[in-house]
């Protein structure tokens, strides 16, 4: 690495589009979910505190020289792009994504990557507050952070990481089914969710966690929704977030697929069991859709008071005639449309080729084919 590049991660959430990205950790510390393929041939290995704080470092002098073509509320987009030009590779990367940072002045912090809550022995305190002076004006730091690694940490933990400065954990729960966890190799449980989030949420640290429709095939379908809901109204999560399950070529669970182990639930099992979902669970934690691979975007809101207009939207998707169905499921997967009151604005040549799709391929290979598409998202 140049001496002001800095390490940077493959992946953040959606909501994190904006953030500075300050990798923690590489790899996952789990790596064994079959539906997960991101990090197979990854070996984890935590960065050392003195590491990150360089990285930190390295970050604050990009900023210090992006913020020279600060004018005012505008910036000198062609000075920051003379200087880009002037800089190697890794370099250009860093560059670009602070200079980025700072023009869309959202102030927030990703911490990557899949884990990087297993840092302890207060050296992630350290990083954190250090992050916090070299950036003072710094508004949100937030991590993903795996259910069974926070179930064995206290209130008290996550307090001091509140203090420390981290203001939001992710968890990828995806499921509240102990069936549907055993079935993918996620190597958590219900109960290490419960007792993980109830923790976080008693350290005063917002929790954002994820479910994932499908994930437990046509088989356990229902349970899969009524397990997250039982975990969802346990926690009472500030936001519950949907990754509608797409079984990626090269992963475990898409061999087992092949080989008849697990039967792939269609977009209508995964929308049933969103309103599973959505009909079982409390509190005033919101629901949230920010991800391309979901077929109803607009079902999210709060879980009380948007609870009847996120059900209507449902129901309205599941009462239309299946080859309308079908056609908004072509539709929406391939980036026309995105929700089943926009069919209608469908160009004619557009509609003529979906509904042509939708006619020449056999019932079952339907499923398969819309699995396929959503796959490339991810």
């Amino acid at each position: 690495m140049s001496d002001m590049s800095f390490h940077i991660g493959p992946i953040r959430p959606p909501s994190e589009a904006d953030s500075l990205l300050l990798q923690i950790t590489n790899g996952c510390t789990w790596n064994k979910c079959k539906f997960c393929g991101l990090y197979k041939h990854t070996r984890f290995r935590t960065y050392s505190a003195d590491d990150i704080k360089k990285d930190i470092d390295n970050m604050r002098a990009l900023a210090d020289i992006a913020e020279k073509y600060r004018r005012g509320s505008d910036w000198d987009i062609d000075g920051l792009n003379i200087e880009l030009a002037g800089m190697n590779g890794e370099e250009r990367q860093c560059f670009a994504m602070v200079a980025n940072w700072l023009i869309n002045g959202t102030g927030s912090v990703f911490l990557q990557d899949g884990n990087s809550l297993i840092l302890r022995d207060g050296r992630l305190s350290e990083v954190l507050r250090y992050l916090k002076a070299k950036f003072p004006d710094v508004t949100r730091i937030t991590s993903y952070g795996r259910a069974e690694n926070l179930s064995k940490m206290t209130a008290e933990d996550f307090a001091e990481l509140k203090d420390a400065g981290l203001d939001r954990i992710h968890s990828g729960f995806e499921s509240g089914s102990d069936e549907v966890l055993k079935l993918v190799g996620k190597g958590t449980t219900s109960e290490q969710q419960i007792a993980a989030g109830r923790a976080v949420k008693a350290g005063g640290i917002e929790l954002s966690v994820y479910f994932m429709p499908g994930l437990g095939g046509k088989a356990l379908s229902e349970e899969n929704a009524k397990g997250m809901a039982r975990v969802v109204n346990a926690v009472k999560p500030d936001f519950l977030r949907i990754r509608t399950c797409a079984v990626k070529p090269g992963t475990e669970l898409y061999r087992d697929m092949e080989e008849g182990r697990f039967i792939l639930a269609g977009d209508d099992d995964k929308v049933r069991e969103l309103k599973i979902l959505v009909s079982l669970c409390e509190g005033g934690g919101k629901i949230v859709s920010d991800h391309i691979i979901n077929l109803l975007p607009y079902v999210e809101g709060h879980m009380e008071n948007d609870k009847s207009r996120m059900l209507a939207i449902i129901d309205e998707y599941l009462a239309m005639p299946e080859d309308m169905r079908k056609l908004y499921q072509l539709g929406r997967r391939l980036c026309h449309i995105g929700s089943p009151g926009q069919m209608g604005l469908l160009p004619p040549q557009t509609t003529a080729r979906l509904n042509k799709i939708c006619e020449e391929t056999p019932a079952e290979e339907w499923d398969m084919m819309i699995n396929s598409i959503i796959a490339r998202y991810i």
